[in-house]
């Protein structure tokens, strides 16, 4: 009985021993494959946060952590300084990096941009698929592209299409079917393949503009039709020019 004693305590030390010896190894290896990695400081949702939420309210329910540099995500945020006055603009889950493109301003969120006081704001109606598929959202900046019968000069008959504007701010977008949920600075939900409704009637596009701007467009959506592209802050504006019949294919 001792014996048999002796031999179940001499298996159980060795289990233990082994174990130690397993978790050693592993740990070991996790540092040598960070061994030389430069890590640094990302803030981590630890509890979950609910879309709208003040970004001023969720210190708590973040953490911070280190990751190497290749992981850490585009926009990750460190201070929560940086997001001051911006709510949630989606819900994030317990695990993920925070990142500035989930937090937008409150007037944004609810669905009032910050427009400067020195704009005018001018309504155009488009068609959704002149409104990048209906996903143009308030607060966005967009290209104004023109497209009209009249050439540069001002005769009749030619056809021109140009580029007319440049990060325009969206004041506001109403539209007869809801909009399908998509995050700011995002165009679809991250990894998704799966097709969003379009409205099924057009968009009233509200645009901020100085004065002589809301006559271009005025007058493009009078004579032509217009088109709007996101344009996001590192867009370039260089390369356009007006095209005509004649120097379409070259």
């Amino acid at each position: 009985m001792k014996r048999r004693l002796v031999g179940i305590l001499a298996s159980l030390l060795m289990a233990t021993v082994g174990t130690f010896a397993l978790i050693s190894y592993v740990q070991s290896a996790k540092d040598e494959a960070l061994a030389g990695e430069q890590l640094v400081d990302v803030l981590v949702v630890a509890r979950p946060i609910t879309k709208g939420t003040p970004a001023g309210g969720i210190a708590a329910m973040v953490e911070t952590a280190q990751v190497p540099v290749k992981v850490r995500a585009v926009g990750a945020v460190t201070n929560l300084a940086g997001l001051d006055g911006q709510v949630a603009a989606v819900d994030l889950v317990p695990g993920e990096q925070v990142v500035s493109s989930r937090f937008v301003s409150a007037q944004v969120a609810a669905g009032v941009a910050e427009v400067p006081a020195d704009k005018l704001q001018v309504t155009v109606s488009l068609d959704p698929t002149r409104a990048v598929g209906g996903r143009v959202r308030t607060g966005d900046r967009v290209g104004v592209v023109a497209s009209i019968n009249v050439s540069p000069d001002g005769a009749a008959g030619a056809e021109t299409t140009h580029l007319i504007l440049h990060k325009v701010v969206v004041a506001s977008v109403q539209a007869e079917q809801k909009l399908p949920e998509v995050a700011e600075g995002t165009a679809d939900p991250a990894g998704s393949r799966t097709p969003t409704l379009a409205p099924t009637g057009n968009l009233l596009v509200t645009l901020a503009l100085d004065a002589p701007s809301v006559e271009r467009v005025v007058f493009a959506a009078e004579r032509g039709t217009l088109w709007l592209a996101l344009e996001p802050a590192e867009a370039p504006e260089v390369g356009t020019r007006t095209v005509t019949n004649g120097n379409l294919f070259g």
